[in-house]
């Protein structure tokens, strides 16, 4: 068997034939190019589109946390002002029946500044909360100390709050400060 060479009239018939082929495998993978650019260009879009919706979603809620907490710090120091007013009142003599006149009009007076004040906190975004009863919660309570569990309490329960805990809109700005009851001793196993 032997392998006969073209004639150069043969090679002229295929040559048009063969470039044509070439020139349409080419179109093809050209496409192929194109759709696969096409298809990157697209996902890089669809990235670059989600990135910008996230950093606008971002930058709102950073503009939303800001004017929600931008008077964190003074809020703190305006609680302690209400909690030394507290203070002020429970240090006030028991009211009877005997007192001055002027003690009982100081005391309502204190009592109405004291309620005025809160309610100026509140419409603020302050809120305080008494924990007495509720569980131990260290997000939101200090233990101050820990005694033994009164009767019918449940060891872990705030037996008594020394101080109040104080959130600006939902966020803590002090927590309360409590005595927390402890669970009962266990004996030692020999």
């Amino acid at each position: 068997m032997t392998e006969q060479t073209p004639t150069p009239d043969q090679q002229a018939e295929a040559a048009p034939e063969a470039q044509a082929e070439t020139q349409e495998m080419s179109l093809e993978q050209r496409f192929q190019l194109l759709a696969e650019e096409l298809n990157t260009m697209r996902d890089k879009w669809l990235r670059a589109e989600a990135e910008t919706q996230n950093v606008r979603a971002r930058a709102a809620r950073e503009v939303t946390d800001a004017r929600a907490y931008a008077v964190q710090k003074f809020a703190a120091d305006v609680v302690e002002a209400a909690e030394n007013l507290r203070r002020g009142l429970a240090a006030l003599p028991a009211s009877s029946e005997a007192e001055p006149e002027l003690l009982t009009k100081l005391r309502g007076g204190f009592e109405g500044v004291e309620k005025s004040f809160w309610v100026i906190l509140e419409r603020n975004g302050v809120s305080r909360k008494d924990p007495s009863g509720e569980a131990f919660n260290p997000e939101l309570h200090q233990a101050m100390a820990e005694q033994p569990a009164p009767e019918g309490v449940a060891p872990g329960t705030v037996i008594q709050a020394w101080s109040a805990a104080w959130t600006l809109n939902g966020r803590l700005l002090k927590p309360a400060m409590v005595v927390v009851a402890a669970g009962e001793a266990k004996p030692d196993a020999a």
